[in-house]
């Protein structure tokens, strides 16, 4: 497991702060998740992969900056 720190595209609102996090926890139940809307970044403790975690903030309709 590991702490992982993203730039998430496209989030304006509480709504996505929402959407976003349930996207990570469909994967990484057990993570926390950390969301700055302001900055747009969405930290995550405990993932099991951040290309697991990324694939599935992209499938919740958002872009994840390189």
């Amino acid at each position: 497991m590991a702490d992982i720190e993203l730039k998430v595209d496209g989030m304006a609102c509480s709504g996505c702060v929402d959407s976003v996090t349930k996207a990570v926890g469909s994967v990484a139940p057990d993570a926390k998740v950390s969301v700055d809307l302001e900055s747009g970044k969405v930290r995550i403790e405990g993932a099991p992969s951040r290309a697991v975690v990324e694939a599935a903030i992209i499938k919740a309709g958002y872009d994840v900056a390189a």
